[in-house]
């Protein structure tokens, strides 16, 4: 295999042990590859409090740095109800639950996977 077939893979696994050494809840990684161009993951957490969600955010751009990858963006540390952070082949989305169930995004990257 190719570096780059590798790459999106180990960066997913990468994500799924920080999430997990975090604790975070109901954590979920969608393959969105073949849907939009503009990532291969799509990684959704939820955090008990804001400083948990701030917490799990920055554990996750801390395991993608120790890999030398630096994110392309993060936002919404300030306020953490919401943090977005974009590490190219994987986007991370830790919210507050009452956020995560109000947005439901999964629901936008399974429609399909649902009516099959």
């Amino acid at each position: 295999m190719s570096e780059t077939a590798v790459r999106p893979q180990a960066l997913r696994d990468c994500v799924v042990t920080a999430l997990d050494d975090l604790k975070a809840v109901d954590p979920r990684i969608i393959d969105v590859s073949g849907r939009t161009p503009i990532t291969d993951f799509m990684a959704f957490a939820t955090g008990n409090s804001r400083r948990h969600v701030r917490s799990i955010a920055e554990a996750v751009v801390d395991a993608a740095r120790e890999q030398g990858l630096r994110p392309g963006g993060i936002e919404g540390l300030d306020d953490s109800e919401w943090v977005l952070v974009d590490l190219g082949d994987v986007v991370a989305h830790v919210m507050l639950e009452d956020v995560r169930d109000f947005y439901r995004l999964e629901r936008i990257w399974t429609v399909d996977e649902s009516e099959n």
